[in-house]
């Protein structure tokens, strides 16, 4: 007996050890596979395709009498594969994902799906390994060896990463930025990219990947998909644990190579990067984005100090696939105090603060339970006051919350295209109203504008067909019941009272802690930045870029040029994001014609140069296929911005959002339009002027966002969210009709009472009425097809 005993005892040891030792080995990543940056398939688009490509474009430009020789060039400036470790997750089986998209994915469908002229990679750095910044590097080398006449190549690659920084309270929050290198030579880029630091840890694990206990949990529970995949998973995070922070203080050239080199700001962020002394871009993006940005969040902190870096930060995308930045709102998400306290602001004009809906919500189902009136108002606050200090996570604090039950709160109900839960003092035009007034000199943001697609697919400028959603726009896949990511598994039953929520410790996943669900209706196919240059080449674009001569589109291939024609003392012409200073009034002209109406399929380059399983699992049978008709440019709109010119000023009347809007007859070879302020001078303040040219209406992914039933008086009573269900709604794409657009960088003009004055014009203000043709002689203010 004792023998056996013994023998029984070693048995269970053994196993005990043995399903340690597989538990273990789920937990850090042991059982799978490091995944590499794939192989790029495609060769050189022939030359003679890109000369008739810009040869359509010149004959445009010629059409519209436009003043520079420029070519216009449009890329994609925001790209990420999998080996960010959020596009990782959502391509696993779990969130109903098509599969891994690495780097060299994005090269052929830049090329051949898309047909760009230029893109950068931007892969989340946060949970990218040393292995992975190198295979990134060597990857778009190799795009641009295949891209032929270095001095005329049919694709420019550029090089970068994502600093994605999250913040727990609006004091802490910066936000997301890319960075975009110039060079690829080793000596002339940084060894390492440099993350954020996550003020929220509670997010981390969407950028960072799950923690050991998850990992395990993915491995042996998840019902989804091939087990090896949650194995691959688990060693690509685990391989990003295993890399040490890089020392504070320390030169970047005397780092260990392989460390994690972290910046926990902007002004950090920049520090660094002028350390290394490389040419480099900072574009700060998805600014109003309430997905992750705290309510009550400012842009204001962002222009002292070291916290703007204008030769960094040139450049802001203005729109992308996770909705438009631009606008600004006088309404708030929740109030701010001067001692801290936050409070749930009532609704307004086009908005209902989702604080609000909170309490609406539960004052219904107490009243329907039967309680007192008295009773249900006060439950009411209190689900508000919940909500609010719930951050985020607020949706949590309503037992049984579906998305359906928060109609269309926290949204902004008459911006284009905009961002889930929209932040408006993070907006474009805030910024752009804002002054600094704390140093020597008042310094502001001097932008211009890109747009940029933010897809986690390696699919770079998916904007050219509004198609295949699940394929092109994050809001596809979803957990299934049961899984890892399950919202029934914390929805619970309906109840009429709310619960507070406290996301610190929480062992929710980070795609639990924030309104997914709700989110998929706003994510779209994205936008594209155009930039006018001098040549093809890596410099002739990256010289566009310092000049700011760039401008966005919502993903459309519009033509675009917005000048000044009396700058610089009368009689110089300054190019849209360019800078002047004025005494009289400035004159500006606006030329813009629509994008070519897309055919069915590939074209027969992009069909011979990718074999058909390639063509197939990277554009689905669709690729970048115009036709030889334009859509029409509709109208021209003018936005008029006088930035602060004494501390405090209030910015809600410094913001003309439209100032002047021009109809422009119907006519595919575009519209051109003159204007003139003749208030610039007696206002006697720096002004900056934009414009948007504004498309037909065509469907757009996801263009009706909620897709709301309204009421007599405009209520939203009932929605109809774009679910992320794969099984159910698969070959539901979303669609709704809206105006695409293209947004000028802006042309920034200082006051100046000495200045020359400019040659006297006879504009009387827009009338947004069709006029005659115009010519040298003829008034400003006119509209022309």
């Amino acid at each position: 007996m004792y023998r056996i005993a013994i023998g029984v005892a070693a048995v269970v040891v053994l196993l005990a050890g043995a399903a340690g030792f597989v538990l273990t080995g789920f937990a850090y990543g042991w059982f799978g596979t490091l995944n590499g940056p794939g192989t790029i398939e495609g060769e050189a688009v022939p030359a003679t395709v890109i000369g008739e490509r810009m040869a359509q474009t010149t004959r445009i430009a010629g059409s519209l009498q436009a003043p520079s020789t420029k070519q216009i060039l449009f890329g994609d400036f925001h790209v990420h594969s999998t080996y960010s470790l959020d596009a990782y997750q959502i391509s696993l089986p779990f969130a109903s994902g098509e599969g891994l998209h690495p780097v060299s994915d994005a090269c052929d469908y830049a090329r051949y799906c898309s047909a760009l002229d230029f893109w950068s990679i931007n892969d989340h750095v946060e949970g990218m390994s040393s292995r992975q910044w190198r295979e990134t590097k060597d990857a778009i080398r190799q795009c641009n060896r295949v891209a032929g006449d270095t001095s005329s190549p049919d694709l420019v690659s550029f090089l970068g990463w994502e600093w994605t920084q999250v913040g727990t309270r609006p004091d802490n929050h910066y936000g997301h930025k890319n960075v975009i290198l110039r060079d690829l030579d080793e000596d002339k880029v940084p060894a390492r990219p440099i993350a954020s630091e996550a003020a929220d840890p509670a997010l981390g694990s969407l950028l960072m990947g799950p923690t050991p206990w998850q990992r395990m949990q993915l491995a042996l529970f998840s019902p989804e998909g091939p087990r090896e995949r949650y194995l691959d998973f688990g060693a690509v995070t685990a391989e990003r644990y295993s890399l040490t922070t890089c020392p504070k203080g320390v030169p970047v050239r005397d780092l260990p190579p392989d460390c994690m080199e972290t910046a926990g700001t902007p002004a950090e962020l920049h520090g660094k990067l002028n350390d290394w002394g490389f040419p480099a871009l900072v574009i700060p993006h998805g600014t109003t984005w309430g997905f992750y940005t705290p309510a009550g969040s400012s842009y204001d902190k962002q222009l002292v100090g070291d916290m703007y870096d204008p030769n960094l930060q040139k450049l802001i995308e203005i729109f992308s696939g996770h909705g438009n930045s631009e606008e600004y709102r006088p309404w708030r998400a929740i109030l701010i105090a001067e001692d801290g306290t936050m409070t749930c602001p009532a609704p307004s004009d086009n908005y209902m603060p989702s604080c609000w809906r909170a309490g609406e919500i539960i004052e219904a189902r107490c009243t329907a339970a039967g309680e007192s009136a008295e009773t249900c108002t006060a439950r009411a606050e209190e689900a508000r006051n919940n909500y609010v200090t719930a951050g985020l996570s607020g949706f949590i604090t309503v037992p049984g919350q579906t998305p359906q039950d928060w109609l269309d709160s926290g949204q902004c109900q008459d911006c284009f295209l905009p961002s889930f839960n929209f932040r408006p003092q993070t907006s474009v035009q805030y910024a752009l109203a804002l002054t600094d007034f704390s140093g020597e000199e008042p310094r502001r943001f001097t932008w211009g504008f890109i747009g940029s697609s933010d897809n986690h697919f390696s699919r770079p400028g998916t904007g050219y067909k509004e198609i295949n959603r699940f394929e092109n726009v994050e809001g596809g896949g979803t957990s299934r019941p049961g899984g890892f990511f399950d919202p029934e598994l914390l929805r619970g039953q309906p109840e009429p009272v709310s619960r507070p929520f406290d996301r610190a410790g929480t062992n929710l996943s980070s795609l639990q802690l924030i309104e997914f669900e709700r989110q998929a209706s706003f994510f779209m196919t994205g936008g594209l930045v155009a930039a006018h240059t001098e040549g093809r080449n890596r410099e002739a674009i990256w010289d566009a870029l310092q000049r700011k001569e760039v401008y966005a589109t919502s993903g459309d291939r519009i033509l675009l040029w917005f000048d000044l024609e009396n700058g610089g003392g009368g009689n110089n012409r300054v190019a849209m994001g360019g800078q002047t200073s004025l005494g009289a009034a400035p004159v500006f002209t606006v030329r813009a014609a629509g994008a070519f109406k897309q055919k069915p399929g590939c074209p027969e380059t992009s069909v011979n140069a990718l074999s058909q399983d390639r063509l197939t699992a990277l554009c689905q049978g669709e690729c970048y296929n115009p036709s030889n008709e334009r859509k029409l440019i509709t109208r021209i709109e003018v936005v008029r911005i006088r930035p602060q010119a004494t501390p405090g000023e209030p910015v809600d009347e410094l913001i003309e959002d439209v100032w002047r809007s021009f109809t422009c007859e119907p006519n595919p070879e575009g519209c051109t339009v003159s204007f003139s302020d003749e208030e610039f001078a007696s206002a006697g303040r720096d002004t900056l002027y934009y414009v948007r040219a504004i498309e037909e209406a065509s469907d757009a992914v996801n263009g009706g966002h909620l897709r709301c039933e309204r009421d007599a008086d405009g209520k939203c009573v009932k929605v109809h969210i774009c679910t992320k269900d794969y099984r159910t709604d698969r070959e539901d794409d979303c669609l709704s009709p809206v105006e695409e657009r293209a947004w000028s960088s802006p042309i920034y003009i200082s006051y100046d009472a000495s200045a020359a004055p400019a040659e006297e014009t006879t504009g009387e203000g827009a009338t947004g009425e069709d006029a005659a043709p115009i010519d040298d002689a003829a008034p400003v203010d006119e509209t022309t097809p």
